[in-house]
């Protein structure tokens, strides 16, 4: 008994003059690789935005970034996704608004809370959106779409990104405000409502400008109108809606976030890198080209932005009595 006390006694002496091990530090942001979340099949213009922002992340940030997309029920199946990822800052989010802003509003288990269960990183890019037409439609400006589906209600089949997304509800606007009934026919992203349009299966459809303007140029698609208030400089030869019907503005945006609760200096790395991009001439001028403006902001004016963003789509959401899911 005397022996174990005093090996006890000893080991204690001992423990006492060995100095304090050091806390292991812990490595810096960013030591693996990041992965960006897109909420929607490839091909559409938040696959595009995220694809452009990974290439040119990843040598600012010393690390590989890819992009995955995990599409279904209007984004949230990705945005779901994100929102139950580690807070660890290597599981992101890229964006449109109806997953940030919208769906919500519209769905009644969305699976994720857009201002609970996310932390703003940055706004990437706003897009203007153009209304456009299956080449023989029997339309050819936004009047003459007006009246159409006045004289043949609910017998103009248009497509969307899917339900509850920023060209779903444009077109509810548009109805709203029109006066029309049109039956709305959702896909699961830009890309198959954009091959349907040009093979005839709708007949006119809200889509974001990087992808409808190339197919108006190749001849493929109809412009009817863009949803700014004025015409774009770079397409000063379409009309905007407003011209129509006075006041009517819609466009599409795309922002990255992260996992609520991923540590502030995360963010802070991150937002940095992200400006860095969007500073770049290089980037600016590819994204000119299609008419998409890069926007960049801090995390705290992003979220100011969101919840803008939650009440102006609410107001058309509850004015039109829509509700998915």
């Amino acid at each position: 008994m005397f022996k174990q006390l005093r090996c006890a006694a000893m080991a204690a002496i001992l423990a006492g003059a060995l100095p304090a091990m050091p806390a292991l530090a812990a490595e810096p942001y960013p030591a693996q690789t990041i992965t960006m979340i897109v909420p929607f099949p490839p091909g559409g213009t938040t696959d595009v935005v995220a694809r452009v922002l990974a290439e040119k992340l990843g040598p600012i940030l010393k690390q590989t970034v890819i992009v995955e997309n995990r599409q279904g029920a209007g984004g949230n199946v990705g945005a779901a996704y994100v929102a139950r990822a580690k807070p660890d800052g290597y599981t992101l989010l890229v964006s449109s608004a109806g997953p940030l802003s919208i769906n919500q509003q519209l769905y009644a288990s969305p699976g994720y809370d857009p201002i609970k269960d996310f932390a703003p990183v940055s706004l990437l890019a706003s897009v203007p959106i153009m209304l456009v037409a299956n080449v023989n439609a029997p339309f050819k400006t936004v009047p003459e779409l007006i009246a159409y589906a006045k004289q043949h209600p609910g017998r103009v089949a248009y497509g969307s990104q899917g339900s509850g997304t920023t060209s779903h509800l444009t077109m509810e606007l548009l109805k709203l405000d029109a006066g029309v009934d049109m039956q709305h026919i959702p896909y699961r992203g830009s890309a198959p409502a954009a091959t349907d349009l040009i093979g005839g299966q709708i007949q006119v459809m809200f889509d974001n400008s990087p992808t409808t303007y190339p197919q108006v140029k190749a001849g493929t698609m109809r412009p009817l109108g863009v949803a700014s208030t004025q015409r774009l400089p770079s397409m000063q030869d379409i009309p905007a809606i407003a011209e129509t019907i006075p006041g009517f503005e819609s466009d599409a945006w795309f922002g990255l976030v992260a996992p609520a609760r991923t540590p502030a200096d995360v963010i802070t790395r991150l937002n940095a890198a992200v400006r860095q991009v969007l500073a770049d001439p290089a980037v600016i001028a590819r994204f000119k080209e299609v008419g998409v403006d890069l926007v960049s902001d801090t995390p705290q004016e992003f979220q100011r932005f969101i919840q803008a963003e939650v009440e102006k789509w609410g107001k058309i959401i509850k004015a039109t009595n829509l509700k998915l899911g």
